[in-house]
């Protein structure tokens, strides 16, 4: 076998658990925050991802996300998603330049199970977090220009046996959140909207039912935001995630509760009432 063909010795040393630092020393061009972009606001550009809510209830955690991209006053895309598993026990959902989040989230997977196959165990919920907080550090420039990419994080940590959810701000600042939390255009509104539903006897059910309800409020209130399709059956993107691990809610699942929903606000069109004490 010839020289050309074999790996390079950095590849085969040991060294550190990081994917994203490996990839920074050894090929930089391949990380999304090293790309060159021209002087001046490029956030009008680029498709963005809106509205993601996650609400832990009693035995884990639930994040959704809707489906609509803008791309300034234009619909991008109606169905795409945002929601995606980042582990066994973690799940991410992106809002903002769409484009550099999938790649992120895309990195921040591989970095997570790079560190598992170095290590030979997995991260702490608590260094999940980190390291998600490290990638969006490094994307400051491009968030500068108008690229900026805000995910939310969330998991069942099965050292403390609960499920937990982290945000973030675009310089990479991280900040644990209690019971629920949206980001994103509609954020404002989804998280008005889970004050008044959320308690902490949530089923799984439950949970998922207020997220989905806080994300149709949402959807009333922001352009960006895109509520259930009944036209063209499109949903929310639904993950739970319990001491079992995590899953996607399959689309007749989300469609059912979705569907619910969108009979009682034939009704009653602003959404169920909270008691007043």
């Amino acid at each position: 076998m010839s020289n050309e063909s074999r790996l390079p010795t950095s590849y085969m040393t040991p060294g550190t658990s990081s994917f994203a630092d490996f990839l920074s020393a050894q090929a930089p061009d391949l990380l999304p925050s090293h790309r060159a972009v021209p002087a001046g606001n490029a956030g009008d550009l680029a498709p963005h991802g809106t509205t993601i809510v996650a609400a832990t209830f009693d035995g884990g955690v639930v994040m959704a996300g809707d489906r609509r991209a803008t791309m300034g006053n234009i619909i991008a895309q109606r169905d795409i998603q945002k929601v995606f598993p980042a582990d066994e026990f973690s799940v991410v959902g992106i809002a903002g330049t769409a484009g550099l989040a999938v790649e992120m989230v895309r990195l921040f997977q591989t970095e997570l199970e790079h560190y598992e196959k170095i290590e030979g165990t997995t991260l702490s919920m608590d260094g999940k977090a980190n390291r998600l907080a490290a990638l969006i550090r490094a994307n400051m420039g491009l968030a500068m220009q108008g690229l900026a990419v805000v995910p939310l994080f969330a998991g069942y940590d099965l050292a403390s046996d609960q499920g937990r959810i982290f945000s973030y701000d675009v310089t990479g600042g991280r900040y644990e959140e209690t019971a629920f939390h949206s980001v994103g255009s509609g954020s404002l509104f989804a998280r008005g909207s889970l004050k008044k539903l959320y308690r902490d006897d949530f089923d799984a059910e439950e949970a998922v039912t207020a997220v989905i309800q806080a994300l149709y409020d949402a959807a009333d209130d922001d352009s960006a935001t895109g509520g259930p399709d009944i036209t063209r059956r499109i949903f929310p993107v639904v993950h739970v995630i319990t001491p079992e691990g995590g899953r996607r809610m399959a689309e007749a699942e989300v469609a059912e509760i979705a569907d619910r929903i969108l009979a009682s606000r034939m009704q009653r069109p602003d959404g169920p009432a909270a008691a007043l004490v």
